[in-house]
């Protein structure tokens, strides 16, 4: 009989501990600190993640072939995924409740359920809810296998005897091990619970796809560990209330890491949008002050986005700075540049900055495009709604050339813009047809050449 003992442990990064404290030592959260019952059990003969006992190999005598992957049917998905699910591949996929995370892998499962055997486990809901959801959709689950259980044991069985090439788990902080004491979404249950579904993957060759719930931050719940583990981790985000999701490559061990994939929302499930640069720049007829667009790339391809802001007088003591896809420190260190070589002082000003369509923008290449919506907001002096602009702008002033210049501008090209303003040195050494080229070396050529229009 294995050995139990008893334990803290800390519900934010896993840390255990002999006894309670109010404070977890490890991570300084407070309160998170749990009791649960550990139970000592032996590791099988034959461990590791593949059920086997290890081989050793030189190098350069292992064969390197291509995988065989698995389509989802979604090029979306199979962009953020690196062209598709590998085998004995683990996913993980996160995103706030009602984003259509169960949704969309519903559909996935259905589809690649007429092409090989495919197992939907769901632990949160009957196999009436998930009747019900695939009949609201439109689908067919006629060679779908579901079942409804939240013992990894059980679904260990179930993938031994049928031997499907897809399994979706939904989600894994209900899931349990019967050997391990403490209740489902616990750190140890989820640590574990992952753990041992990704030895089970690894042995049988199936695509695990694993779901999980985000905190109050928006974090993946469970401990940190849980993200080492897997072999891919995505987020699906996108306000319950709007239309579109977007789906960002958080980890990839088979493809790129920052891939975006855009789906719509509809009454048949998550459509995905092939041409997501058309469709946030949805802009109105008359164009107003305080809108600039900018070229960022997402992964490997370009992205035309609009950045809106709108700077007016503050009533308080305190001016707000308030970003919505956008990174708040940036903008405030954004502002002070403009302040020392722009001559533009907007410490008595509210800035509030918003990208159109709910997308994150994280990379550097947006600064000259947030800096000019700025003041075209607080000089009231439109941009012209054929200019797009991109270029990541320094402490001293200069403006910084960012990756992958000549395909922004060609993707700019291709929607119609004539005006590019981008750093010097990325600039195109052939003339691109349709397009003017205005190279930058500082950010007052760029508010020469705004003043100017």
């Amino acid at each position: 009989m294995a050995k139990t003992r008893t334990e803290y442990q800390c519900q934010d990064c896993g840390a255990a501990s002999r006894q309670w404290a109010g404070q977890c030592v490890t991570c300084g959260a407070w309160n998170t600190l749990v009791e649960a019952v550990i139970a000592d059990v032996k590791p099988a003969a034959g461990g590791g993640y593949a059920g086997q006992l290890p081989t050793r190999a030189k190098l350069g005598e292992i064969s390197a072939t291509a995988l065989h992957r698995l389509p989802s049917g979604m090029g979306e998905l199979d962009r953020v995924l690196g062209g598709g699910f590998v085998p004995g591949s683990v996913v993980l996929l996160g995103g706030a409740p009602g984003a259509g995370k169960s949704t969309l892998l519903l559909q996935v499962a259905t589809h690649l359920s007429g092409q090989t055997p495919c197992l939907y486990v769901t632990g949160e809901e009957s196999l009436e809810q998930i009747a019900l959801r695939a009949q609201r959709l439109g689908l067919s689950g006629a060679q779908l296998d579901c079942v409804s259980e939240t013992r990894v044991e059980a679904i260990e069985a179930l993938i031994t005897s049928l031997r499907p090439a897809f399994v979706v788990v939904d989600s894994i902080q209900v899931m349990q091990v019967e050997t391990l004491s403490g209740a489902p979404g616990s750190v140890g249950q989820v640590r574990e619970s992952a753990a041992y579904l990704t030895r089970v993957a690894k042995r049988t060759g199936a695509v695990l796809l694993l779901v999980g719930h985000v905190t109050k931050d928006g974090t993946l719940a469970g401990p940190k560990v849980l993200e080492h583990i897997i072999d891919a981790s995505m987020m699906l985000d996108g306000d319950t209330g709007g239309r579109y999701r977007t789906l960002r490559g958080i980890k990839n061990r088979f493809g790129s890491v920052g891939e975006l994939g855009v789906f719509a929302m509809t009454e048949t499930g998550l459509k995905e949008v092939k041409n997501p640069s058309a469709l946030f720049l949805q802009r109105p007829e008359r164009p107003a002050p305080g809108s600039a667009v900018i070229c960022t790339w997402e992964g490997t391809r370009p992205l035309l986005v609009e950045v809106q802001a709108l700077v007016d007088h503050s009533l308080g003591g305190h001016p707000r700075r308030v970003t919505v896809g956008l990174d708040g420190q940036r903008l405030a260190m954004l502002l002070a540049i403009l302040h020392r070589h722009g001559q533009l002082q907007l410490g008595d000003q509210d800035v509030f900055l918003n990208v159109v369509g709910g997308v994150r923008v994280t990379e550097t290449g947006a600064d000259l495009g947030v800096i000019l919506a700025s003041v075209s907001s607080f000089r009231e002096r439109v941009i012209p709604p054929h200019w797009v602009m991109f270029g990541e702008v320094g402490l001293s002033g200069e403006v910084r050339p960012v990756a992958s210049g000549q395909e922004r501008i060609r993707e700019a090209a291709k929607h119609g813009f004539t005006r590019a303003l981008v750093p010097r040195a990325n600039a195109p050494k052939q003339p691109i047809v349709g397009m003017e080229i205005v190279p930058l070396d500082r950010l007052s050529d760029a508010l020469e050449v705004f003043y100017a229009t």
